[in-house]
């Protein structure tokens, strides 16, 4: 890097940190962003004479809004140095080692969301400041006290700054972002914009409906006497602040590598997003011995996870078509590694998702990959654009059959019930675990029937034969045997695997319980009336169970009379026990299946839930339980071990 290169680096930091901290619209990666950085930090390095009044090394946070009233800190809040690997780690090791070798370490969570300073004056909250620049940030006490997780008043009377981060639950997210599209507002691109977007809102009653949550890190300044980190954050949590998850003590680098590695392994499992782990030396007196340098703690580095974020270009958009008919785009782009898997496609939801993020063909976009799941594009890079970029055109027909598709807004659909496409993928929902758990019927095998003309319909799979299979490539008689004898054993099976096998779009396990326990085979001669009065099924669910039933009448009966589905029997009311009529939910390891539990519990007239709301009566938990527990926690539902709810039920 030369002169010339650092200047616009050093321009081009500064755009990022402005899009990033003050118009909460980031426009590149972390992971684009640190390169950069650690690119200008090694040129200042060597050439300290040209180093820039305006280097984002020469600051901690950036710009303060001219929308809020300024606020001094107490005391300086620092950013950390960060590492990005083992060899980084054990770099910073050597050097805190050199300044003191009797030291022990303490070991949290990063937050990815806003910093907030928090100052307590005689047991009051007093003052609630953003970091800013580390020196002043913007006052938004206001914003601040619609926080549930925020004490306003403490025991502690001394005057004290408590330093944390403020998040958004990804669940919370999730729904913040869905209401923002009925109302025909941007989306979030991701939790922590929307946790710093809701920290900096000029009404606070929109700060209020964000379910915000905070979580100390820290303290500024303090008279606390505690000798250890640990002991003082103790002491924090002690006065009314939320105890983050997985903080702890350890000794040396490889119980520190042991922590990190657990923590990076179960990041998706955190009910917050997390973008590393944060290593503190535990000893206070070490600490202050340590110091500062210019922009960091000396006794503090963040160890950060590996990108989920990556900058990529999309190549193509191609079509899905399901089994009820529903056309869903998918984005091909450049493969890109992330976090050690290589990408090459990510998901765009609908049709509506790409007319709203304005997403072309060749565009540069920002990917975000979550554990398991397929990448989504988070961001259009607009600024990047080049002339190069294609917008896409709604398809009229389908791929698969080249019919003409029904537009119904955000989605289109194959109408044609013949369409290969929905054929195969109904016939494997039809003999999923979920349905009739008919084994030996995967994908390849009902593609391979359905190409050799032995298999259009699920009807048909039931006037296979040995002869029929065997005349198949790869078929020999165990096998062909092996898939009758499935077949057979799908006869007599629950009514409400039945109804979920038939793939009514919108009805899953949980509705054709409901269909099947309140209709059983008369369910086909139901009104929309009927169907509405159940409960956890609206509008939308009844016309397609109609909708369905008024297409598929035939079939449905000549199923029926193939697998002769046990119709329902009414369940004896249970006696009186403290779980009849009540709504639980069930969450981490436990001594048996979750299934089994759950049978349980609804033999005793409880309903079995998948998510915890404020209708929730109590949550059942185990080991490991997750985001599930914690938000149990915040809404104040009662929580049981399996051994509570056992002695419970005794």
């Amino acid at each position: 890097m030369n002169l010339n290169e650092y200047k616009k680096a050093v321009a081009q930091l500064n755009l990022y940190s402005y899009h990033y901290y003050v118009l909460d619209d980031p426009i590149t990666t972390d992971e684009v962003y640190d390169k950069l950085y650690h690119e200008v930090v090694e040129y200042e390095e060597q050439n300290p004479d040209d180093m820039l009044k305006d280097s984002p090394t020469q600051r901690v946070g950036d710009i303060v809004s001219d929308g809020f009233t300024k606020a001094k800190h107490l005391s300086r809040m620092w950013s950390l140095e960060d590492v990005f690997d083992s060899e980084g780690l054990q770099k910073w090791l050597t050097k805190t080692y050199k300044l003191d070798k009797n030291i022990s370490f303490y070991c949290e969570p990063k937050f990815d969301g806003a910093s907030l300073n928090l100052i307590y004056e005689n047991g009051e909250l007093s003052q609630g400041i953003t970091r800013g620049d580390g020196e002043i940030g913007e006052l938004i006490t206001q914003n601040i006290k619609t926080i549930r997780s925020v004490p306003l008043t403490i025991e502690h009377k001394e005057t004290i700054e408590i330093r944390g981060e403020v998040v958004i639950f990804k669940d919370e997210f999730d729904k913040i972002n869905e209401q923002r599209l009925k109302e025909g507002e941007a989306v979030f691109a991701n939790p922590r914009n929307a946790a710093a977007g809701s920290l900096r809102q000029l009404d606070s009653s929109i700060t209020a409906s964000r379910n915000l949550v905070f979580l100390p890190y820290g303290v500024g300044v303090n008279s606390l006497e505690h000798k250890l980190l640990s002991q003082k954050m103790e002491y924090i949590y002690s006065l009314g602040f939320r105890r983050p998850p997985n903080s702890s003590t350890c000794q040396g680098y490889n119980e520190i590598e042991e922590i990190y590695e657990v923590m990076n392994r179960n990041r998706d499992g955190y009910a917050m997003m997390l973008d590393g782990m944060v290593v503190k030396v535990n000893e206070i007196a070490a600490q202050i011995d340590m110091g500062y340098t210019v922009k960091n703690p000396r006794f503090s580095v963040a160890y950060k996870f590996p990108a989920v974020e990556k900058i990529t270009r999309v190549k193509d958009i191609i079509l899905q078509v399901g089994r009820t008919g529903a056309v869903t785009p998918v984005a091909i782009v450049e493969p890109t590694d992330i976090d050690g898997v290589v990408v090459e496609r990510a998901t765009l939801h609908n049709f509506d998702e790409i007319d709203r993020k304005d997403i072309r063909l060749n565009d540069k976009v920002i990917i975000l990959r979550s554990g398991d799941v397929i990448p989504k594009i988070i961001k259009v890079l607009t600024h990047e654009r080049d002339g190069s970029e294609v917008e896409y055109q709604r398809p009229t027909s389908c791929p698969v059959c080249n019919s003409e598709l029904l537009d119904e807004g955000v989605l289109l659909k194959c109408q044609n019930l013949t369409c290969e496409a929905r054929v195969i993928n109904s016939i494997y929902y039809f003999a999923s675990k979920s349905c009739l758990n008919i084994d030996g019927l995967g994908t390849k095998i009902v593609e391979a029937l359905f190409n050799s003309g032995l298999v259009r319909s699920v009807l048909d799979l039931f006037d296979l034969t040995l002869d029929k299979l065997l005349t198949l490539e790869g078929f020999k008689d165990k096998k062909a045997q092996n898939l009758l004898d499935s077949l057979e054993n799908a006869k007599g099976s629950e009514y409400w695997r039945f109804v979920n096998s038939l793939g009514i779009e919108h009805v899953g396990e949980v509705a054709s319980k409901t269909l099947s326990e309140n209709f059983g085979s008369n369910f086909i001669n139901t009104s929309k009336e009927e169907i509405i009065a159940l409960e956890g099924i609206g509008e939308e669910m009844a016309e397609s169970v109609l909708e369905f039933v008024r297409v598929n009448r035939e079939t449905i009966l000549k199923l029926q009379e193939i697998l002769q589905p046990l119709e329902p029997t009414k369940k004896a009311e249970a006696k009186e026990n403290p779980f009849k009529g009540k709504t639980a939910v069930l969450t981490g390891t436990m001594s048996e299946s979750r299934g089994a539990i759950k049978e349980m519990l609804e033999s005793l007239g409880a309903k079995v839930s998948g998510s915890v709301s404020k209708k929730t009566d109590f949550l059942i938990y185990g080991e490991d339980a997750g985001s599930k527990y914690d938000k149990a926690m915040d809404l104040g539902v009662e929580c049981l071990t399996e051994q509570e709810m056992r002695e419970k039920i005794e």
